[in-house]
């Protein structure tokens, strides 16, 4: 069978036609424009995949389920967004309002989550029954894969690991509350720093890469540190030394046997795998003795949505299925 896997983001909304074993056959995009409220945009997300099919020759009754990964607070088993700051919605029936479109049955859950999944069911992950997922973009977000079955918690709320404290340096969270993983980790933190750096060191590599602060990226520290910018290093160290704590953290609850990472700051590859790779094996809990736990590069990348979004629809028709 073949299923639909729907990305709702707050720019675009992705969605392709997959089979089960992760392959693409058809994908497109539109433009999300949420300010025109929630029904308006369930009926692009309706009117694209329904055109993609149009597109690929292939007709409603070949498709099992419909998966979608959206940003917020998913209530997963009534189909609801309770709230997404990004498309600015509450209680929103998503489910419910795409089968008025797509009369198949429709799942749906966080977006880090389904990335999650994704990486477990079609990525660097497959083959283990317990990973983790974490994307450092914006901020912090991640899923959790216990068992070869995708961790949600109460009501859907659970797996915000970007929101557990970390540090103690007073920094504000998006969120309400001070120090969490996201003011040390995410490219946002990791851009912040960087322009701190370059106001104390007015001679670094890093102002006559970005020019000004206002151009700098999550790139700029990396790019620098690399070619021997001693400021830049240190913003480096300092990042990986939180991000690599984090994940022994994680690493000391859930005992996973990988970890990816994904996002932006990915980006680097081995320059920030191996160190945090070094940082795991030395630091956790009972050593590699006990269950070694490797980090890695997701490999979804671009796709990781709607992959996850379809690995959703897939499991979810495994375990109907099976019943």
């Amino acid at each position: 069978m073949l299923y639909l896997g729907i990305d709702l983001g707050g720019t675009n909304i992705k969605a392709a036609v997959v089979d089960g074993e992760g392959v693409i056959i058809k994908k497109g995009s539109h433009k999300t424009d949420a300010k025109r409220g929630s029904l308006y945009v369930i009926k692009d997300m309706g009117q694209l995949c329904v055109r993609l099919l149009e597109e690929a020759g292939i007709a409603l009754d070949g498709i099992s389920a419909v998966g979608v990964g959206a940003p917020g607070t998913i209530d997963s088993d009534n189909g609801v967004v309770y709230y997404s700051n990004n498309l600015e919605w509450r209680n929103v029936p998503l489910a419910d309002e795409l089968r008025k479109i797509i009369d198949k049955p429709v799942y749906i859950s966080n977006d880090a989550n389904v990335a999650a999944l994704g990486e477990a069911m079609f990525g660097a992950s497959k083959g283990c029954t317990d990973s983790i997922f974490v994307t450092l973009g914006t901020g912090v977000g991640g899923g959790v894969i216990l068992g070869g079955k995708l961790f949600e918690g109460n009501k859907s709320a659970g797996a915000e690991l970007g929101h557990v404290k970390l540090g103690d340096a007073k920094r504000q969270c998006t969120c309400g509350r001070y120090d969490c993983w996201e003011t040390y980790s995410s490219a946002t933190a990791l851009i912040r720093d960087t322009k701190e750096a370059m106001r104390r060191n007015k001679n670094s590599a890093m102002w006559e890469l970005a020019g000004e602060l206002d151009k700098v990226d999550g790139r700029t520290a990396f790019t620098c540190a690399k070619h021997g910018d001693s400021a830049a290093q240190a913003v480096v160290n300092e990042y990986l030394y939180y991000l690599g704590e984090a994940l022994i953290n994680l690493a000391n609850v859930f005992r996973p046997q990988k970890i990816l990472i994904g996002g932006g700051i990915s980006g680097e590859g081995e320059y920030i795998i191996k160190p945090l790779q070094k940082s795991m094996d030395e630091c956790i809990y009972g050593g590699q003795q006990a269950a070694s736990v490797r980090v890695e590069l997701a490999s979804l990348k671009n796709d990781a949505g709607i992959l996850g979004a379809a690995a959703l629809a897939v499991s979810h028709s495994t375990v109907k299925e099976q019943k």
